[in-house]
């Protein structure tokens, strides 16, 4: 089969590798029918992801078709269409029956597909923890509306989770590329009184405007300005951080009212500082939302009741085979791209 390979350093290249099979009674393997490019992609081809393994087959956001399992797998069958979620958890250790997934003690524990093992950008792909990892996709809900449903729009709907919003508050989403919008539609189902999206983007403020006409928008140079100008308590009530560009986390508590909670969404390239003199007296709260996609059932029932729709991110879709086009529109923000759908023909 064919396979998206992190090489070394600044290098993927498709290969050919073998077809995964069963190592563990608890794995379950899915064809995957549609897989998506993310930004952590591009963080493990530039080395902000240390752990990743060379010669591992990326991708971690992705759905398929089950095609077989091991003798203790008991939620899934072959034949299930399902989500797959980025996310490789135990269910049994101390952080996971917290529903901390992303902390799971397991060897594999955390993000391991498409880092420490095989991903998702190819044909097959062995998915630990089947019964974990997999959800199934009612039949009125189709790949296109299920393909974040494991990786971006679950960080999104933890973001949110975790970030106490009320119908009262003003929420300003710092970054509006695909977990951005992800965000900006699980803090829609919150109703607060007002959103503002912060981007800088030409491309992505058209996509906003034109989707989103009720959410604000401004741009990052006159952020600060805005969010007063358009809250009740100097500043916003909650702030999502999910851009993770070099100013940007700074933005986020400036932009913050007092008291305010401050969720920290973004991957960052380098270490951000935290500068306590200055923000002395602001009583922040900071959180921090990277993924625990451990709420993919409740996101993919919101999907078929139509409370969520992802599909307008979609703005390519490419064959497989012809994935390194699909990776240099997706990096370089070519065509309008948001988001990619690899499709396996």
């Amino acid at each position: 089969m064919i396979a998206y390979t992190y090489k070394h350093h600044n290098k993927f290249e498709l290969t050919t590798k073998p077809k995964p099979v069963l190592i563990d009674p608890r794995d379950a393997i899915v064809r995957v029918t549609m897989s998506s490019i993310c930004s952590s992609d591009l963080h493990i081809k530039h080395g902000s992801v240390p752990r990743a393994v060379p010669g591992i087959t990326v991708g971690h956001e992705m759905v398929g078709i089950v095609e077989s399992v091991g003798s203790n797998v008991t939620k899934v069958k072959p034949g299930d269409r399902v989500t797959v979620n980025v996310e490789t958890f135990c269910g049994e250790c101390f952080f996971c029956k917290k529903g901390f997934v992303n902390n799971c003690t397991d060897k594999n524990g955390g993000w391991a597909l498409g880092c420490r093992i095989d991903g998702g950008q190819t044909e097959f792909v062995r998915v630990p923890y089947a019964d974990m990892g997999l959800n199934k996709i009612p039949d009125s809900v189709s790949d296109e509306q299920a393909l974040f449903v494991g990786d971006v729009l679950a960080t999104g709907f933890w973001a949110t989770r975790i970030s106490e919003i009320t119908e009262d508050d003003t929420v300003l989403i710092i970054g509006a590329g695909p977990t951005g919008i992800c965000t900006l539609l699980c803090t829609m189902l919150k109703n607060p009184k007002r959103i503002i999206v912060c981007e800088k983007d030409k491309n992505r403020i058209d996509f906003v405007k034109s989707h989103y006409p009720e959410v604000l928008v401004c741009e990052p140079e006159n952020c600060k300005e805005f969010v007063l100008a358009n809250s009740d308590h100097g500043g916003a009530d909650v702030v999502l951080e999910v851009a993770g560009a070099e100013d940007t986390f700074r933005l986020a508590w400036e932009c913050a009212r007092p008291n305010a909670v401050v969720t920290v969404v973004a991957l960052y390239d380098k270490a951000q500082t935290l500068p306590l003199p200055d923000m002395y007296g602001k009583n922040l709260i900071f959180k921090t939302g990277g993924v625990d996609g451990c709420d993919c059932d409740e996101i993919l029932s919101l999907i078929a009741e139509g409370k969520i729709d992802t599909t307008p991110l979609i703005t390519h879709k490419i064959a497989l085979k012809d994935i390194e086009k699909a990776y240099d529109i997706f990096e370089n923000k070519l065509d309008g791209v948001i988001k990619i759908a690899i499709i396996n023909e």
